[in-house]
């Protein structure tokens, strides 16, 4: 039985070596200066190169952002792999989320994600890659559930479709909690982290028990 969710199309697009090496140079531009202040200028400083040479890689800042999406669903793909691979796929996924929550890399990509969101709603072309990454990570999930209580893939997915968007949904939370001000961001971090176990709990309770 094949558990591993199929990626969305749009997501198989590759990202070149050289493409990887901008996109992870220009992210902090857009975090210092988001993504209206960040012109093409700062964002080919940043990369160390010449505004035209910039430009034959990237003709817009939406071809940027995409390009950013495009390379974070090829990691979450490698991530999710390993997850799947694990002898318990689902303490391996309660593990790599807990480590996501309270890690460095989630307060660090809070700002750029919050400018992501936001260009998702004033233009289309990022919009098509923000929903694109969220399906993939929707699909993953729902591959780990599968793999975890040994139900079939369409029985998981019609089971626990809504906790997979619920579980993204907080996750999104965590990454953008430093943005709020007068909150206890540990506690809060905490508070989501207990109800990330608590659904992910439910969804083992639908395990179906090994045969005699």
């Amino acid at each position: 039985m094949n558990l591993t969710a199929p990626p969305c199309p749009e997501a198989t697009a590759v990202i070149h070596p050289r493409q990887a090496e901008i996109l992870r140079a220009v992210r902090q531009a857009f975090v210092e200066k988001g993504f209206d202040g960040a012109s093409m200028q700062d964002l080919a400083r940043a990369a160390g190169m010449s505004v035209g040479n910039f430009y034959r890689y990237f003709p817009s800042k939406a071809a940027i952002i995409g390009a950013m999406v495009l390379m974070d669903a090829q990691e979450i793909r490698a991530d999710f792999a390993a997850i799947l691979a694990a002898p318990s796929p689902l303490t391996a996924l309660r593990h790599g989320l807990r480590e996501r929550i309270f890690g460095a890399d989630c307060a660090k990509d809070s700002a750029l994600w919050a400018e992501i969101d936001a260009a998702a709603r004033r233009m289309p072309e990022v919009a098509e890659a923000h929903r694109m990454i969220e399906s993939e990570v929707r699909g993953q999930l729902i591959a780990v559930f599968a793999a975890g209580t040994g139900l079939p893939l369409a029985e998981a997915n019609r089971r626990f479709s809504t906790h997979a968007a619920f579980l993204l949904t907080l996750f999104k939370a965590a990454a953008c909690a430093d943005a709020m001000l007068g909150v206890d961001i540990p506690a809060l971090r905490a508070m989501i982290a207990e109800t990330l176990d608590a659904r992910l709990d439910e969804i083992l309770r639908h395990a179906t028990p090994p045969p005699d």
